[in-house]
């Protein structure tokens, strides 16, 4: 069995999503941020990052998103939440989620975790003052550049979606207004719907 460590109102919501949707047999273990548990000695043994999420297999521990979602995928291939008889479309689906990763992920902790970039309060502010422009940028580049529709690679929903759904989740927050993104509110609108997302939200958000 496969054991998710999660903390609600992070992006391992998307890893979340993708377990239910496979099908897969796994547990849930939330890690209290508030308390800092994932800075105790317990959590950092599972994970030295502090973060989440992270996912327990028989082989070993697997931490960031995008890892952890291909290897669902693979592991549950019937599910088909990745184009995986296809390098050049997998390829695609790696390149979305890493630069949700790398890119827009960065762009949003800009607003409550500038410390990790700088001591100076000052410039602390600053990047949390321009967070609104530099997230809303990225989600325009989606919108009109790497989103397929309906789903981001087309008609079949992947694990990209999974992703993309998480982070858009935090739009309001970053003061993004996302009824200037048509597309991925439509997007954020059709993958509140399914069953396995209303199960995965209902427990976290528990």
């Amino acid at each position: 069995m496969l054991t998710l460590y999660y903390a609600p109102h992070t992006c391992a919501l998307a890893s979340h999503i993708a377990l239910e949707e496979a099908g897969a047999d796994y547990n849930c273990v939330r890690v209290d941020f508030d308390g800092e548990e994932q800075k105790q000695p317990g959590y950092l043994a599972i994970n030295p990052k502090a973060r989440v999420p992270s996912l327990v297999t028989e082989r070993g521990i697997l931490t960031e998103t995008p890892a952890i979602l291909i290897y669902i995928s693979q592991l549950y291939p019937a599910a088909k939440l990745a184009p995986l008889d296809d390098p050049f479309e997998l390829a695609r689906v790696q390149s979305f989620n890493a630069y949700l990763c790398a890119t827009v992920h960065v762009a949003h902790a800009h607003r409550r975790r500038g410390h990790r970039w700088a001591d100076d309060p000052a410039a602390i502010a600053s990047m949390a003052a321009k967070v609104p422009q530099t997230v809303a940028e990225c989600f325009r580049l989606i919108e009109s550049q790497m989103f397929a529709g309906p789903f981001v690679m087309g008609d079949r929903c992947t694990v990209a979606d999974f992703y993309l759904f998480t982070i858009a989740r935090w739009l309001e927050g970053d003061s993004v207004d996302i009824a200037a993104l048509p597309k991925i509110q439509a997007h954020r609108e059709r993958l509140s719907r399914r069953p396995g997302v209303v199960k995965v939200l209902a427990e976290e958000l528990a």
